[in-house]
């Protein structure tokens, strides 16, 4: 199942490469893990990022 968050994956990638850190915050469940792990991976790779430049870690 394929949860569309458009506008928060354009608003992260309008901002990535202005230098600054990016925190993504939310109440539990709210599906930062999804938008991260799942859209912004497959727009980076869709990119032509290498998936072995790409580090994913996961703190549960």
């Amino acid at each position: 199942m394929n949860i569309a968050r458009d506008k928060y994956l354009r608003d992260l990638i309008n901002r990535m490469n202005n230098g600054m850190i990016k925190v993504v915050t939310g109440i539990r469940r709210s599906g930062k893990s999804y938008l991260l792990f799942k859209l912004f991976y497959e727009y980076l790779l869709s990119q032509g990022v290498l998936e072995s430049h790409i580090i994913k870690i996961e703190l549960d």
